[in-house]
């Protein structure tokens, strides 16, 4: 039972990666991406290239999908998404649905429908047996970073010049804008840095998740289950929310196989039926 414990948490911090851009975004910049799931594609694939054709070492790949991810994300903000910002809902969806539909054609078209196998190296296969709990490498591994990514997102939006510009652009743009901040900028870094998320949680995800051109469809229930159970107000909401669904999914998989995969709904379910705004989401707030 532990070690499904340990996994299912593993996969829920897995999740929260994946996810913590799709909440700043919506949450912070009040934005509806549904292409996030095709940045965290591009940060999977280009981390599968460069390990297989350019043997890049792994611990390599993963900043390298940050930053691809990361320089796209800011080109497209640039140059499609600054032109749907405050447009209705319904525009955001239509338009970042078709990117994800064009970006999935894209990669099917050069990279081929099949699944991309991703070696990792020999220190992170492998499971060792602790206290009697089954620990996967590869997973430890995976909780150490996001611990550690999470810890680093909560110092820099609370205690950094840029996460107080970041609060005030939101609140108030034109009063911020009185002040000197520079919207732009700001907005531009906060959606690249969100980007740049998905694409490190689709480089670590592309061995536990698989990754193929279905990948920004086939998780994208996931990245809105987690925003909408966890709320979009902080990143304590989606990281619990992570958790718990992840230990879940992991854990109705595993002992009712037959019924398993709905587990995570149900319990989406009965957390939005307890709080309709979100675990850690004010009532009333966004």
């Amino acid at each position: 039972m532990l070690t499904i414990l340990f996994d299912g948490i593993a996969y829920g911090m897995l999740l929260f990666v994946l996810a913590c851009g799709l909440s700043v975004t919506l949450g912070l910049m009040n934005f509806i991406n549904l292409a996030h799931g095709a940045f965290a594609m591009v940060g999977g694939y280009v981390t599968v290239l460069a390990m297989q054709r350019l043997n890049v070492p792994f611990l390599l790949c993963l900043p390298l999908a940050f930053i691809v991810s990361a320089v796209m994300g800011a080109i497209l903000e640039r140059t499609l998404y600054k032109r749907v910002y405050g447009q209705s809902h319904l525009n955001q969806v239509l338009f970042s649905i078709g990117l994800t539909f064009m970006a999935m054609a894209m990669v099917d078209y050069f990279m081929g429908s099949q699944q991309q196998l991703l070696h990792l190296p020999e220190w992170l296969s492998g499971r060792s047996v602790v206290g009697g709990v089954g620990i996967g490498h590869y997973r430890l591994f995976v909780i150490v970073i996001c611990v550690a990514l999470v810890i680093g997102l909560q110092l820099i939006l609370s205690k950094t010049r840029f996460g107080s510009r970041l609060r005030a652009s939101v609140d108030d743009p034109r009063a911020a804008s009185g002040l000197g901040i520079n919207i732009n900028l700001v907005f531009l870094s906060t959606f690249a840095f969100g980007s740049g998320l998905a694409g490190l949680g689709g480089a670590l995800g592309a061995d536990l998740l698989g990754m193929d051109p279905t990948f920004p469809i086939k998780y994208m229930i996931y990245f809105l289950i987690v925003v909408a159970v966890g709320g979009t107000s902080s990143l304590t909401g989606p990281l619990v929310a992570s958790l718990l669904l992840g230990v879940a999914d992991v854990a109705g998989k595993y002992y009712i196989p037959t019924v398993g995969a709905f587990i995570i709904y149900c319990v989406m379910i009965i957390m939005l039926m307890w709080r309709p705004q979100g675990l850690f989401a004010r009532a009333g707030g966004k």
